[in-house]
């Protein structure tokens, strides 16, 4: 690796730093920080799982230290900051993978990992071994989902090939498909769902009805419009070959 390509990865990498700690608040309560598994799955796939476990581990001694965070913070992030990396260069580039990653690593693993920490170090009462599951596979859902668009985009427009090959030594291409397409139309309606339901039980603290029907219709609006979607595409396949 030349001297240049070694400057700008330290330049990337401390800006998604930066990035990483302004933006981790949003949605962010107690065991759930949807946008720390966002910049964990962009880092990964950009610079790869050393480099993104470099960037959870600062990310979380920052947010711990300047920001009063408990060791959540680190807990929650290193897992799967490495394992997205890892899965998404064992799968050969699919961005799924690296969602996959992120999901079990922190859902999971960063969860389990969690309990001992809290009710050992930070002397929390009332923990179990599977006390923050739920809540750490609900944030990584929801930053997994929109890192998957984010980086689908990318790679739709010719760009994350570029980026990759700029601060990695490893680059793909992701392959756009009409499933794939679906999977993100319906990434979004999971995203729409858990954050209405993270603002009407957490923010606003209401469980109305009306709320839950907003929340249900639009899982069910996305996941419609994505068959729809397939169907129109295969449609159009047929009649693509028999002309």
């Amino acid at each position: 690796m030349n001297h240049s390509k070694k400057i700008l990865r330290m330049a990337v990498l401390a800006m998604i730093i930066a990035v990483g700690v302004v933006i981790s608040p949003i949605l962010r309560v107690e065991g759930m920080c949807p946008m720390a598994h966002f910049i964990n799955i962009v880092c990964s796939v950009l610079m790869g799982p050393w480099y993104s476990l470099l960037c959870a581990t600062v990310i979380g001694l920052i947010r711990m230290s300047l920001l009063g965070i408990p060791p959540l913070a680190l807990t929650g992030a290193v897992f799967g900051a490495f394992l997205s990396g890892v899965l998404y260069r064992a799968s050969k580039g699919r961005l799924i993978f690296a969602v996959i990653g992120e999901v079990i690593g922190t859902g999971i693993v960063g969860a389990i990992v969690s309990y001992p920490v809290m009710a050992l170090l930070m002397h929390r009462d009332g923990l179990s071994w599977l006390f923050y599951v739920p809540t750490f596979l609900i944030a990584t859902f929801m930053g997994g989902s929109v890192a998957f668009l984010f980086l689908r985009q990318l790679a739709k427009i010719g760009r994350l090939s570029r980026f990759q090959n700029m601060l990695s030594d490893h680059s793909y291409e992701e392959k756009i498909s009409a499933a794939s397409n679906a999977a993100a139309i319906g990434a979004l309606g999971v995203i729409s769902y858990l954050v209405i339901k993270i603002l009407t039980n957490m923010v606003f603290e209401s469980s109305a009805a009306v709320w839950n029907w907003i929340a249900n219709a639009a899982v069910i609006l996305s996941v419609g419009i994505a068959l729809v979607y397939l169907f129109l595409q295969h449609q159009r396949k047929k009649t693509t070959v028999h002309e």
